[in-house]
């Protein structure tokens, strides 16, 4: 599947950002703020998902 710059630069940006809660989520396991992290992350995939499809949808390169 061939992908545009925007593409990558979008899923690199939220893929860093899923990085950034787990790791705090591990780091602080068992409190409240590790607990909502977690939660975070996994809202955080569903949105990547959703920004990189409506992506694929309206970009030329890509779809």
């Amino acid at each position: 599947m061939k992908t545009c710059e925007r593409f990558q630069r979008l899923k690199s940006g939220y893929e860093q950002d899923i990085a950034f809660l787990r790791n705090h989520s591990q780091r602080s396991t068992g409190t409240t703020a590790a607990k909502t992290s977690a939660t975070n992350a996994l809202a955080m995939k569903s949105r990547m998902a959703k920004a990189l499809g409506r992506h694929f949808d309206r970009c030329p390169i890509c779809g």
